[in-house]
């Protein structure tokens, strides 16, 4: 199995300016060499808005259709989230786009209550899980976070392995929570027995609410592959699938389900 390059955009984003985000990040991406994979912030045309208004018809997408063009121009796959409206609801939808331009989406299961999400977003009903280049790859979105009931990875006793081997987590989680953020993500590692991506963004939204980072890349182990900083940069970082296997066949947590 091949391993995968990752990449984790850790940058600003501009309140309700679609125009000047996707601006901003083809500059980012435009950065990016040899990616596998590259993950963007939650809602990351926008930042962490209510404004339905912003929502853009998911079949005549122009975001969608931006996303696809850059994930053909770095030949990686990408992951996000950004504001969609579907059959009549808003949600905030995770987006994983192949190089191919095939897409998969996820619509954020737990609406932050706090933000009043719950009260202008449809949450989504189910897991979707993609195989990329081998690896299987569970979508979350930010506040999904915190409920591992949802998350759980299970073994399958025909193909002796797991439901999935990385979980990707994009978000906009404020400062004053982090140590809430860098705990649960390396607890979801540990307890999934999977390399797990978590992508925040850093600055300020139009509510003055403030980010710091700390984005991580995590090992099966829960160690930290690339330790978590409130820089503007990004984390880059090859992710092993001989490691992982090795480390669920030494400590068969999982299959002692």
């Amino acid at each position: 199995m091949q391993s995968l390059k990752v990449e984790l955009i850790q940058t600003v984003q501009y309140w309700e300016d679609i125009a000047k985000n996707l601006q901003h990040f083809e500059e980012k991406l435009g950065q990016v060499k040899d990616a596998d994979l590259i993950l963007l912030p939650e809602m990351f045309s926008t930042s962490f808005t209510m404004k339905t208004e912003l929502a853009e018809k998911w079949e005549t997408s122009t975001t969608k259709q931006w996303l696809i063009q850059q994930a053909q121009r770095t030949a990686a796959a990408i992951y996000t989230s950004f504001i969609v409206e579907d059959s009549g609801q808003f949600y905030n939808r995770g987006v994983f786009v192949e190089p191919s331009g095939k897409i998969h989406h996820y619509d954020k299961r737990k609406c932050f209550s706090l933000a009043r999400e719950d009260e202008y977003f449809t949450a989504g009903s189910g897991s979707t899980i993609v195989n990329y280049k081998g690896w299987k790859i569970q979508l979350q979105i930010c506040y999904d976070l915190r409920f591992p009931e949802i998350l759980r990875n299970t073994w399958n006793q025909e193909t002796q392995s797991p439901a999935y081997d990385l979980m990707l987590f994009v978000a906009n989680w404020p400062a004053k929570r982090s140590l809430h953020w860098t705990t649960l993500l390396r607890a979801r590692a540990i307890e999934n027995q999977c390399f797990v991506l978590g992508l925040n963004r850093v600055g300020f939204d139009g509510n003055n609410f403030a980010y710091a980072g700390q984005s991580a890349i995590i090992s099966v182990l829960g160690n930290y592959l690339i330790a978590p900083t409130e820089d503007d940069y990004n984390l880059s970082t090859i992710l092993d699938f001989n490691q992982l296997t090795e480390e669920r066949r030494m400590l068969p947590f999982l299959k002692d389900q």
